[in-house]
């Protein structure tokens, strides 16, 4: 059976990140992608230039509506951008409870760019990660969800895997999928921990500026791979192997003069 997948998340005019790249990375992995937007944006490849909310109670209609008619097997959060919507998403998300749900704490673009009110940042820890089956928070996003310096050495990002998990409910799988890429070293080392196993999740690091929206298009893939796996770290494992793979396609592309797009249709479209 085609998984249907459903991501909460903003919208990015360039394509580059937020719902559009969500729903481009579940249709590359063979899922059927419905979205509800959560945030609106005005950005490009070089950064944000503004941000228009979108009304809480209109996200809870459009959760409500999808869920009133289409079976959802597998659910990735993105930007969420305020505290009621936060509030909002997550009410919702224990009412409906996916089976799968991803969380990618979005809080500052790649741009640098703030994408996330401080405010929500309780909501998020306190209302919506305990009930995830997985987080995948970049460095600098797990040092604020742990109110804690981001960690220097892959030793500390044991110990913050540790900490993130702990967040979590105790009960059913449930796994922080924790990003280094902001380490330095030719080594990229993400780390996959379920409050038991630690998984180290090593690749070489590409020497691109084009990774616009990587953190999107990974916990999409993410999304879309779990409900067609029966092991969360085979999953894990093809949902990077995928994201790598779309980030050295990249250069296949000409999209802007900034932080590029990764090629998430590098499978189906013919080499340039």
């Amino acid at each position: 059976m085609i998984p249907n997948t459903l991501t909460i998340a903003g919208v990015d005019p360039s394509g580059g990140a937020g719902i559009l790249a969500d729903v481009k990375a579940m249709s590359a992995l063979g899922a059927y992608a419905t979205a509800v937007i959560a945030a609106l944006t005005a950005q490009n490849t070089q950064g944000v230039t503004g941000i228009s909310p979108v009304p809480a109670d209109f996200v809870r209609q459009q959760i409500d509506t999808l869920f009133a008619d289409v079976r959802i097997d597998g659910v990735k959060i993105g930007m969420l951008g305020q505290e009621a919507v936060t509030t909002v998403v997550a009410e919702r998300m224990a009412h409906f409870k996916p089976r799968h749900l991803v969380l990618d704490p979005v809080m500052i673009a790649k741009s640098g760019d703030h994408l996330l009110e401080k405010s929500a940042v309780h909501a998020l820890r306190e209302q919506l990660v305990p009930q995830c089956t997985m987080i995948t928070p970049n460095l600098p996003e797990a040092g604020v969800l742990l109110d804690a310096r981001p960690v220097e050495t892959v030793k500390e990002m044991r110990q913050a895997a540790e900490r993130l998990r702990r967040l979590m409910n105790h009960s059913d799988q449930r796994w922080v999928f924790l990003k280094g890429g902001h380490l330095p070293g030719s080594d990229c080392i993400d780390l996959l921990h379920d409050g038991d196993k630690m998984i180290e999740m090593p690749a070489k690091r590409i020497d691109t500026a084009n990774t616009h929206g990587t953190g999107c298009t990974l916990s999409a893939a993410l999304a879309a791979l779990l409900p067609q796996y029966s092991n969360v770290p085979d999953a894990a494992l093809a949902a990077k192997k995928y994201l790598y793979e779309a980030i050295a396609r990249s250069g296949e592309l000409t999209v802007g003069s900034g932080h590029g797009p990764v090629h998430h249709f590098h499978k189906l479209w013919p080499s340039s």
